[in-house]
């Protein structure tokens, strides 16, 4: 059993500080643009046939926003993703293309099916990242607790909840449930986990009795369970890093799995052409690329944070929330600037920085330039490497200033840098009258 002692939950500021660390790089800009080619193709399908009942709630789901939640996200990527591979299922094509009649046609075919092939792959990727994340949960949370019969018998709890929930999603499919009827359960059930987690910290419903009887269990362990999910807990940072791009592919998946649903209907009328399948085969590649690397980069995140920190980071933390600082990443090879507007002359531009150290110091370039209206860049304080400085510049123009931090030279490293920077404007003395 692993020691809690001096330990409390992950907080909300300790996440932001972490995730500081860890930034995700942008999604490709093709992930927008063919996004808004899918949608603008799905129009132009509408304006030809305006849509059935059955087609307006997909339409209605495809016009709103995604859910807020990363976890609810994953899930929804999964049904998109299975219902888009129903749809390019040479069963469920349209009969005229099933026939394969045309040079036209024949090239299709084997361009979908190589399209499900690929998301079929995405498909097991996703079910992958979901089912070794919530074992690097539950192993983590059963480090801390007895190694004796009452871990197992939390154990034996688990499995059982798992065993009776896989049995109801069988049923549902056995009695003709559709995909999405089955993540609808799935994500319910994914609900009732959370619910179970935050009893099992507040000893209330099922857990009341067994967790009296878990003598020894960390309190600590209890509070992570009932404040993890909380609405503006630690999960709510996550959501603000990390949600933005998840949303992108979401949305994407979601036009396609749409746009195939509103071709497949209205085939007889409309048939594909060879733009369109070659806007659609340039959507799946990029969504499916981009997802991967997405699962990828969050999956290293999730396995790097810890469930708990010590009391004096949570209180440190807690006390840097509001004294203005701010604390950056720089990769390996890259810079971090940051752009000052001066509005008068004999302003002071002041500085303070230092660099988050691990196990070996580091330093990281830092220079001052003024940037004129026209771009030129004069050099107002020249480069030196800096493990931390605290300094000021008398401004002699107005204009815009631009302070910079070079990692450039770093082949390997990244630098965590926490930083102040202020502009302050001249003194004025009043002028006394007689």
């Amino acid at each position: 059993m692993a020691s809690t002692e001096g330990l409390v939950p992950i907080t909300r500021a300790f996440l932001a500080s972490y995730y500081d660390t860890h930034p995700f790089i942008p999604l490709s800009a093709d992930v927008s643009r063919l996004s808004s080619e899918i949608r603008s193709m799905n129009n132009d399908l509408l304006n030809h046939h305006p849509p059935t009942e059955g087609e307006s709630a997909l339409i209605n789901e495809a016009d709103q926003q995604p859910p807020h939640k990363i976890d609810e996200n994953m899930w929804k990527n999964r049904e998109y993703i299975e219902e888009t591979i129903f749809l390019l299922e040479s069963s469920n094509w349209p009969e005229v293309l099933k026939q394969q009649s045309t040079t036209d046609s024949v090239e299709f075919a084997l361009t979908l099916g190589q399209l499900k092939d690929k998301l079929h792959i995405t498909l097991k990727a996703l079910e992958s990242f979901q089912i070794k994340n919530a074992e690097h949960v539950f192993n983590t949370v059963m480090t801390y607790l007895p190694q004796d019969f009452r871990g197992t018998l939390l154990r034996q709890q688990r499995e059982r909840s798992e065993r009776n929930k896989q049995a109801e999603v069988d049923t549902l499919v056995s009695s003709g449930g559709s995909i999405h009827d089955r993540y609808a359960l799935l994500w319910k059930q994914q609900m009732d986990r959370r619910r179970q987690l935050a009893q099992l910290g507040s000893a209330t419903g099922v857990y009341k009795t067994l967790v009296k009887y878990l003598v020894g269990v960390p309190q600590v362990l209890l509070d992570f369970t009932r404040q993890i999910n909380d609405d503006d807990g630690p999960m709510e940072e996550q959501r603000h890093r990390y949600g933005p791009p998840l949303y992108s592919l979401t949305s994407m998946i979601l036009s396609i799995r749409l746009f195939l649903s509103l071709s497949w209907t209205r085939y007889d009328a409309k048939t594909l052409r060879r733009e369109e399948i070659a806007i659609l085969e340039q959507a799946v590649d990029v969504y499916t690329m981009e997802l991967k690397r997405f699962l990828t980069f969050i999956s290293e995140v999730f396995a790097n944070a810890p469930f708990f920190i010590s009391a004096e980071v949570a209180g440190a933390l807690e006390a840097r929330k509001n004294d203005d600082y701010k604390e950056i990443n720089v990769p390996a090879g890259k810079t971090y600037e940051v752009l000052l507007s001066v509005d008068a002359v004999n302003s002071y531009i002041a500085w303070e920085f230092s660099l988050v150290q691990g196990k070996i110091n580091m330093d990281i370039g830092f220079s001052l330039e003024f940037v004129s209206p026209t771009g030129e860049k004069t050099l107002m304080l020249p480069y030196r490497r800096y493990e931390s400085d605290q300094g000021n510049f008398c401004t002699l123009m107005t204009g815009s200033y631009k302070l910079i931090w070079d990692n450039t030279y770093s082949t390997f490293f990244k630098k965590v840098i926490r930083y102040k920077i202020d502009c302050i404007p001249p003194v004025t003395e009043s002028v006394q009258s007689d």
